[in-house]
């Protein structure tokens, strides 16, 4: 029984000191992490003693010879070396330099600008002549620019004024109200000047024929021509098509002695298009790329050609012909961004595009799906 009882005392003792010495010893762990811990937030000695000597030293030389009050601190390091903050200089300093207008863009500017001064004329904010008269009580409008209405007899008041503005391209059925430019009574800008800023196109005209036997050469000379031919993808289409045969026989070359032109084509087309523009007698010179979007500002990711990828983008070879005369270049970017609307329609930026491009000439678009 003495003997049990001594086991037993040896056994809670033991249990006693191994758990003390276990506290000793996280313990002794604690200690040790808490001085490297502020070793680590503690700043160097030699740094304290060298800033309280350089402030002893200040403070005698203020005393002694009356200098003025220390600099400010200077400020918290922003986290980046004195090479990263020369590069961004250096950057800087590229960057302006690149906004600055070379010497090429001086003369272009200087060469559209209007001789003998500025000869734009504000729009009255009124719109109409009438309206303005109303506003200001006065018998004759403002000396400003005002459009008048264009009532034609199917227009409908009712509906009011059609969303496309000046994009319109069927003025002469469109139910909606258009305007046109009014000329002003006592104009301030030379004649010959006002002439051509109010001179109207000509009426559009259709030739419902067939292409493939029509004779282009009853139709005269173009300044500038816009195709969009139906080529033969080999997918159902709503509308006929033609071989490549077919399109390489089209007399285009009859509408131009000298131009340009402005060639719709698809994927597997690109390269039967350039060649048709070698046949015809035109040299490649540029290309514009059509971006189909949605009515929601979307790309448009499911388009209706295409066999491997669906093509979200159109293209539109532009071929040039002999040296036209009075062409406008690097006014215009080769990208066009626009809503997909009917089929085979196009978007209306490009019909103003050539207008810059080719100023007073006249343009045909010869489009074979429309006969």
């Amino acid at each position: 029984c003495i003997l049990d009882h001594c086991i037993l005392l040896h056994s809670v003792f033991s249990l006693i000191m191994s758990f003390f010495l276990h506290c000793l010893f996280l313990l002794y762990l604690f200690n040790v992490y808490f001085f490297f811990f502020l070793m680590i937030r503690r700043p160097p000695r030699s740094t304290l003693s060298s800033s309280s000597a350089a402030s002893d030293v200040y403070k005698r030389q203020v005393g002694e010879e009356g200098l003025p009050p220390p600099p400010p601190p200077p400020p918290p390091h922003s986290g980046h070396s004195s090479q990263e903050l020369a590069k961004r200089k250096e950057a800087a300093n590229f960057l302006s330099l690149m906004q600055k207008p070379t010497m090429r863009e001086k003369r272009k500017l200087d060469e559209f600008r209007s001789k003998g001064g500025q000869q734009v004329r504000e729009y009255c904010g009124h719109g109409t002549a009438d309206a303005c008269c109303a506003h200001n009580s006065q018998p004759f409008p403002c000396h400003k620019l005002h459009f008048k209405k264009i009532i034609l007899p199917h227009t409908d008041l009712t509906l009011g004024d059609c969303s496309y503005l000046d994009t319109c391209r069927h003025v002469r059925t469109c139910k909606f109200v258009h305007y046109e430019l009014q000329p002003p009574r006592e104009p301030s800008m030379p004649p010959h000047v006002l002439q051509a800023s109010l001179q109207a196109l000509p009426p559009p005209q259709w030739i419902r024929c067939d292409v493939r036997s029509f004779d282009f050469s009853i139709l005269g000379k173009f300044g500038a021509i816009m195709a969009d031919p139906p080529w033969e993808i080999h997918q159902d289409l709503p509308y006929g098509t033609m071989t490549d045969e077919e399109m390489l026989g089209l007399r285009v070359d009859q509408l131009q002695d000298e131009g340009l032109i402005f060639l719709w084509v698809t994927g597997r087309a690109m390269e039967l298009a350039r060649e048709c523009l070698r046949k015809w007698g035109y040299t490649r010179c540029d290309e514009i790329i059509w971006v189909k979007i949605n009515q929601m500002q979307r790309v448009i990711r499911t388009g209706r050609t295409g066999h491997w990828l669906n093509h979200s983008k159109e293209h539109c070879l532009v071929g040039i012909k002999g040296n036209p005369p009075n062409l406008n270049r690097q006014i215009d970017c080769d990208v066009i961004v626009s809503e997909v609307r009917e089929t085979s329609r196009k978007p209306d930026e490009i019909y103003r595009m050539i207008e810059r491009a080719c100023p007073c000439l006249l343009y045909t678009s010869p489009s074979p799906r429309d006969s």
